[in-house]
């Protein structure tokens, strides 16, 4: 590292208080005999919003009479620390040739947060994060990584707080832990949590390179609960996933809901270790679909408007509102409804007609104004109709069919019909269109013999339905089994019939 001065790159998405983080690394140092230079570059938005920051620092006492002259942007080949909020950005820096072997201490999460290109693919569009690793290892001349976020959760801090004490406890800059520290006390902003999220950040990074989700153990409501004794009959493997599940589907709706996950799942005990797995994913993921009622809940919790607040108010200071774009179909609002108005009133031209022109334009809704936070709460608070909705009666039918033919198969047939089911994505059209496809599969499951190819055939079928949006070589595929003798893509008559369009 240059003694005259530091170079400072930070990569963060929208939301995780890069702002924040800069402002503290330039606080503390001008208050500790360094000149600071700060500039935020603002990117496109991959996820949430992608800004580099660029911090320089200069001694003061090696000034003698001349300003120097400081960069407002990272130099390729010229940066002592790159701090990354997340995995893919760190791999990204390193790309654009920020971070090099003779030079740069590296500092990231080892967590994820997934670009819109890796999210609209219908299978997995994951970059391999695996790839970066080893990328970033090889580019850094010191590393410290971890999953960050993971401590986040623990300390009900924030990220930039865990990034700040991996900073400090990186000894990349000239400062101790109690400048460190002053420097959040003097901010006054969640003081007790911000340091709590520091000393986690600040231990783990001397520590060394470790994964703080090893080992870790239920959280104290689980473990105290009579529903550990269920999660304990499963397989090691399924357990963590298990835990997950119970608590996504109490906030989701509530813990009777949640029991039934687990009676549902406990019907798989004495099936192979990879089954039981691939259930309790896919269950816990589908008994949560996504309504208008989940999506007028997220859009007004706490936690949301705190994320974007930290990063507007620390780079302006200034008060903001957010304007959410709403464009529920016609079915979205029949899907709420009472079981019978609402299959009544989606199988009619006639209601369709009336109803639809309402629906036919989006609508701006701004959750922090009054009237618009109402609104959102007003059908959040529906949750308690749900179970007796249209949709619900409709995808809990799909779900029990979906589970009584895992039950019926066995081996290597059972697991490919257990994984099926993420094939359905989305929310609206996009859920309709991903429905369809995997109702196509089980309808033809539902009609064909076990000869020990069927597993063979569905996940080919499932791979062809992941292949492209419109369907067309799930479509060729069926067409290829039926000129075989193989199949047949007629799901009339199934219990996964759907009406919607492929």
């Amino acid at each position: 590292m240059s003694r005259n001065r530091i170079s400072i790159a930070i990569a963060a998405l929208g939301g995780q208080g890069g702002g924040v983080l800069s402002n503290w690394i330039v606080e503390l140092a001008e208050a500790n005999g360094f000149m600071a230079q700060y500039t935020a570059i603002a990117g496109v938005a991959q996820r949430t919003g992608a800004t580099i920051y660029a911090i320089e620092l200069y001694p003061e006492e090696q000034v003698q009479g001349k300003e120097p002259v400081l960069a407002l942007m990272p130099v390729s080949g010229d940066v002592d620390i790159l701090i990354a909020s997340e995995l893919m950005e760190a791999g990204r820096a390193v790309n654009r040739g920020i971070v090099t072997p003779d030079k740069t201490t590296l500092i990231t999460s080892d967590h994820r947060v997934f670009a819109i290109g890796e999210k609209e693919q219908p299978g997995d569009g994951r970059f391999d994060a695996d790839t970066v690793r080893e990328a970033i290892s090889e580019a850094a001349k010191e590393l410290i990584i971890f999953d960050m976020d993971a401590l986040v959760q623990q300390s009900s801090s924030v990220i930039s707080s865990v990034l700040f004490g991996a900073l400090a406890g990186s000894g990349a800059l000239p400062f101790s832990r109690e400048l460190f520290e002053e420097t959040i006390k003097a901010s006054g902003r969640a003081v007790e949590s911000n340091l709590a999220g520091f000393a986690l950040g600040f231990e783990w990074a001397q520590a060394g390179n470790v994964d703080p989700i090893e080992n870790q153990e239920p959280s104290p409501e689980i473990s105290s609960s009579e529903l550990m004794s269920s999660i304990e009959k499963l397989p090691k493997g399924a357990q963590p996933i298990a835990i997950y599940g119970l608590h996504r589907l109490v906030d989701y709706q509530d813990a009777d809901y949640a029991t039934l996950y687990l009676d549902r799942l406990s019907q798989f005990t004495g099936a192979p270790d990879a089954v039981v797995k691939e259930v309790a994913r896919h269950l816990a993921l589908w008994m949560s679909y996504e309504d208008v009622i989940r999506v007028a809940d997220l859009k007004t919790r706490a936690d949301r408007g705190e994320k974007i607040e930290v990063e507007v108010k620390a780079t302006d200071g200034q008060i903001w509102y957010g304007h959410d774009y709403f464009h529920p179909r016609f079915e979205e609002f029949t899907d709420i409804l009472p079981a019978g108005i609402g299959a009544a009133m989606n199988q009619s031209q006639i209601w369709r007609r009336i109803f639809s022109p309402l629906f036919s334009k989006g609508r701006i809704i701004r959750p922090k104004t009054i009237l618009g936070y109402l609104m959102l709460r007003m059908v959040a608070n529906l949750r308690f109709l749900r179970q007796g909705s249209y949709k619900f009666k409709c995808e809990d039918k799909r779900i029990r069919s979906w589970l009584e033919l895992v039950s019926k198969h066995k081996g290597d047939a059972a697991l490919e019909i257990a994984k099926c089911p993420r094939l359905i994505k989305g929310y609206g059209g996009t859920h309709a269109r991903s429905l369809n496809r995997f109702s196509r599969i089980m309808a033809f499951v539902e009609k064909s013999q076990d000869d020990g190819d069927l597993a063979v055939k569905i996940a080919e079928l499932r791979d062809a339905a992941l292949a492209d949006d419109k369907g067309n070589a799930l479509s060729a595929s069926f067409n290829n089994l039926n000129a075989t003798g193989l199949g047949t893509d007629d799901g009339k008559n199934s219990e996964f019939e759907w009406a919607g369009s492929s």
